[in-house]
């Protein structure tokens, strides 16, 4: 297939308009096309503000060329790759890709950027021309920053496809691309929402054994390699209670029926009531964490208390430096052990109940936790860090069957080896294979 030159991104949202900048900055020609072009057009000028803007210079900006839906979109029939960026509604994304079915030349690559609606759904009943042409590339947001882009073929995708955009994204744009499979949220958020999710409600019988939201946030920061402000609390907060929301009621909606993650789709009652009345994270002026800056250039920040259902000072939480790490924390017997033991025993176990479901091997999981999420080890390789066997005693512990996968690597030694020709991973079918370069 002909190299990647020419691009058009449909819809100038943050997401589009980020793919839109990277895809400029590696000397693409884009068509950016919103709305109406006045959209497009203020994206493109956010691209070029403040101090560290989007686009890297004067040229950059001049490859973007913005135009509407309305009258522009026979316009990508002059392009190579079509990256669909519209809102996160499957009629909406399904309307727009008849249009652009369309108007389309032969051979263009097709991919939606889509969070977690499975592709099979937005392909149902469009042309098979389509359906071969077409794949899910979930860029991670801000895209000028994150790594990751989750790379999801459907069942008729061609396999040119899939290689033609892999050489892009990860060659031109020097993206991680990672193979998911077309299950719900993919791979990063599959995990990584599991993590948060199951966080909440675990950290609830912490908080009555003592841990504030202050530990509470030490204790999943460090250990994974993150700031104290990407902890569990900090970063929902980041994200906001309302999405997380709608996660859940994706995840309820579309997990298999015997999967792990349908114990907290829901937020645990306090939490609740936060969301019910709009105390939603940063972007409503405070969720977990409320900071407020007064005249005099100080700063001062508040914590809510979910015991109280009120709010109380911050109080400074740090751990010691033998338990920065998760495998160190992991072994500690105190409280802080104890909460951090459940939860990662509760997601390396289900990241392991997934393999092959959601990636037919652990390094495109590890890759995307530590691409997508920056952590600083994925799931498997903290699982090796930790001890295959003692990861598996404490599931057992815990009244759960030990997965697959988690027994083979008891039974080998661990999910990974140093060969004789370098880094080895175990497969699914308990041999050892090379571990891929990263992209």
């Amino acid at each position: 297939m002909k190299p990647i030159k020419r691009v058009a991104v449909l819809g100038a949202g943050t997401m589009g308009a980020g793919i839109a900048g990277i895809c400029a900055n590696a000397d693409c020609e884009v068509l950016l096309l919103d709305v109406d072009a006045a959209a497009a057009e203020a994206a493109v000028q956010r691209l070029t503000a403040g101090r560290a803007p989007v686009l890297k210079d004067a040229a950059a900006q001049s490859r973007i060329t913005c135009g509407a839906f309305a009258g522009g979109i026979d316009k990508i029939a002059d392009c190579d790759w079509i990256c669909e960026a519209v809102v996160e509604d499957l009629s909406v994304k399904r309307d727009m890709f008849s249009q652009v079915e369309a108007a389309r030349a032969d051979n263009s690559l097709l991919s939606t950027n889509t969070s977690g609606i499975p592709l099979r759904a937005i392909c149902e009943g469009l042309p098979a021309r389509l359906q071969r042409d077409i794949a899910v590339t979930h860029f991670f947001n801000p895209a000028h920053v994150m790594k990751l882009v989750e790379l999801v073929p459907g069942e008729n995708t061609r396999a040119e496809v899939v290689d033609s955009l892999t050489s892009f994204l990860a060659g031109t744009l020097g993206k991680g691309v990672v193979r998911a499979k077309d299950t719900v949220n993919f791979i990063a958020n599959r995990i990584g929402c599991f993590w948060m999710l199951a966080g909440l409600h675990l950290a609830e019988d912490a908080r009555r054994d003592g841990l504030n939201a202050e530990f509470v946030d030490a204790l999943t920061s460090a250990p994974l390699g993150l700031p104290p402000a990407a902890g569990l609390y900090g970063l929902i907060d980041l994200i906001g209670l309302d999405v997380m929301a709608k996660v859940g009621a994706n995840l309820d909606a579309n997990l298999p029926a015997d999967d792990a993650g349908r114990r907290f789709t829901a937020f645990p009652a306090a939490v609740q009531r936060m969301a019910e009345r709009g105390q939603l994270g940063r972007k409503s002026g405070g969720g977990f964490y409320q900071l407020t800056r007064h005249d005099d250039g100080g700063k001062t920040m508040r914590v809510f208390d979910l015991g109280d259902e009120d709010w109380r000072p911050a109080q400074a939480a740090e751990l010691p430096e033998e338990l920065q790490s998760a495998a160190g924390l992991f072994a500690a017997e105190d409280d802080g052990g104890r909460f951090f033991r459940e939860m990662a025993t509760e997601t390396l176990a289900y990241a392991a109940r997934l393999v092959p479901a959601i990636s037919d091997d652990t390094v495109n999981i590890d890759r995307a936790m530590r691409w997508g999420f920056n952590w600083r080890q994925g799931p498997f390789e903290m699982s090796d860090a930790i001890g295959a066997a003692r990861l598996a005693a404490e599931v057992e512990q815990a009244g759960a069957a030990v997965p697959a996968m988690l027994r083979r690597a008891v039974d080998a030694g661990g999910f990974y080896r140093d060969g004789d020709g370098g880094r080895e991973y175990l497969t699914v079918a308990g041999d050892w294979a090379a571990v891929p370069d990263e992209n």
